[in-house]
């Protein structure tokens, strides 16, 4: 598999600090995005922390099947979370603090995702943007029981408020999320900074355009911006050049907690 990346963090027009951070290590095929919570020192501790831990325990993929993967991935998760949690328990200016992950691990023809929070992950392709992750959020699930539409909960009071994060609790489970690569696939990995800012549709505006990955992320930052920049934002931007031909449905993207 050949890949083009590129990612950014950008601090936003309102924010005074960014509590964002991401980490990419394109030579084992990982991305992690993380959208820290808990004041401006706690926040920027929480998500660095996250990125860190994830991408080190993760170590190498080379040779694992898709379920060594997936354990994989919960296990960095949860060791990224017992970390920040134990932080909060020892230093007084730390209590509260958390943060989403979002991981993006590439290995074979696969790709595999392990998410807590409300960062998300996209898939770009044929033209068409696929919402890869489900928000651990409030407006999520009045969405999910019937009592907002998804347009009511883009612009609900409490749609920042996430009902899962990395940090908080002793102990945290991820959503696994898995299918296969082709050519030509654009993943996107994304804090809240820029889906708040810009609509599924507007994202796939973007995306469509011949762009580097770098200028396709420029661009998403600045657009957000435009639009208010109302947080901080971050983006990662995956390309797949090449992929080795797969055996099977190479379209099928596994729901979380299913392995596939």
């Amino acid at each position: 598999m050949h890949i083009t990346c590129a990612g950014r963090t950008d601090v936003g027009i309102i924010r005074s600090g960014n509590e964002d951070s991401y980490l990419m290590v394109p030579d084992r095929g990982i991305f992690v995005v993380a959208d820290g919570m808990g004041g401006h020192a706690a926040g920027e501790v929480a998500s660095e922390m996250a990125v860190r831990f994830v991408a080190r325990e993760l170590g190498s993929l080379r040779g694992l099947s898709d379920d060594q993967v997936a354990d994989r991935m919960r296990t960095a998760i949860r060791a990224a979370n017992g970390a920040i949690f134990q932080r909060t328990l020892t230093e007084h200016d730390k209590r509260g603090m958390g943060t989403t992950v979002t991981a993006l691990v590439l290995y074979h023809t696969r790709f595999l995702i392990g998410q807590v929070g409300d960062s998300r992950a996209y898939l770009f392709r044929d033209s068409n943007l696929i919402q890869l992750t489900k928000d651990h959020s409030y407006v999520q699930e009045q969405v999910d029981a019937g009592y907002l539409t998804p347009e009511q909960a883009r612009s609900h009071p409490y749609s920042n408020v996430i009902t899962r994060c990395v940090g908080a609790n002793s102990d945290v489970m991820p959503d696994i999320y898995l299918g296969t690569v082709k050519p030509r696939d654009l993943f996107l990995l994304a804090s809240d900074g820029l889906t708040g800012m810009l609509e599924d549709h507007q994202l796939a505006e973007l995306l469509t355009a011949s762009r580097m990955p770098q200028e396709h992320v420029d661009e998403l930052v600045t657009e957000a911006n435009r639009h208010g920049g109302l947080d901080n934002i971050t983006a990662i931007l995956v390309r797949i050049d090449s992929a080795e031909a797969a055996v099977g449905d190479t379209t099928q993207i596994t729901q979380p907690g299913v392995r596939g």
